[in-house]
Order: C-alpha cells, then structure tokens, then sequence
C-alpha cells in the first residue's frame, strides 16, 4: 500500500483494514505520533490528512491512500513552527505523552482560524492531557498566533508562582 507520508511516498505492506496508527508508528517507523486509547477518545494518535485533523487508530490505513498524511515529525525538522517554538518556551509538556497529538491538534485549528478566541480554542482542543496542561496549552495557542506576548504570559506565570508561595 503506498501512503504519503510528510511527504515521502512510502510502500507499506500492510492490511488495508490495519488503523493508520500503526501503518505509521510500526511500519512507517515514526514514533513521535502515540497510542493512548484506541477508541478515538484522547486524541494522542492525532495526525492531519489533508490538513484535516483525525485520530488515526480509528481510521483503516486504506482510507489514507492517495491523500497527504503529516504527523508530527512533519511539522518541522528543527521544531522551528510557532507552536513548537510557543510549548518549548512555556514548558508546555509534563509528561510530553500526549504532546505530539495536542501539537497536531493546535495546527489543525490555527490553520482553520488563525486568531482562536479562548472559547474556540476550548471546543476545538478536545485531546486529553493527564497532566493537565490545558492553561498553558491555551496560551501556547494565543502566543503562536500573536494574541499573546510570551514575555507577558511567563511574567504571569513568575507572578501565580509567587502568590501561590506567600
């Protein structure tokens, strides 16, 4: 089976009903995109196919064939993008597990509305983050887009940990 991958055309021989998730993951061999729960729920195996965003452990390889997949590896070779420069800077990932999944999420919805309200960033980051991230996800979000100054979010970040130690 031939799957465009960041790309790269590659030839996978693999079951057409296989879940894209492990065409990419076992025989791809690009790690960066996760298993979590396998029904479609926490969003870890997220990737873009045609910029769409999806959760690739429900989606039979079969019905990725002739489009373009991106996973996180294609974001950038050098994690140059906005976003990835924004979740360095403000120590986005804890655990980092479900990093690459929220990563392609926040792509998908910048792409769709460059300048996200909090409101829209809420109903579009649907992705689970067990570390509970989701305030610096936002602000990820809102600095990659120009909303927000990093400079002015890490000051009150500085700010909420000195409150938090008087």
């Amino acid at each position: 089976m031939q799957l465009t991958i960041n790309g790269v055309v590659r030839n996978l021989d693999v079951e057409t009903n296989m879940p894209l998730l492990w065409a990419i993951r076992d025989h791809a061999g690009l790690t960066g995109t996760k298993y979590g729960c396998g029904i479609a729920q926490c969003g870890a195996c997220s990737v873009l196919i045609n910029g769409a965003l999806v959760r690739s452990c429900s989606v039979p390889v079969s019905s990725a064939v002739g489009q373009q997949i991106t996973t996180i590896e294609g974001l950038s070779k050098d994690t140059s993008t906005a976003l990835q420069k924004a979740w360095i800077a403000l120590d986005v990932p804890q655990c980092g597990y479900c990093q690459s999944g929220q990563l392609m999420a926040a792509t998908a919805l910048l792409k769709r509305n460059p300048k996200p309200s909090d409101a829209d960033i809420e109903a579009a980051m649907t992705n689970i983050c067990r570390c509970g991230t989701y305030l610096r996800i936002r602000d990820g979000i809102q600095v990659a887009s120009g909303q927000k100054k990093l400079a002015d979010v890490l000051k009150s970040y500085s700010a909420a940990t000195l409150v938090k130690k008087a």
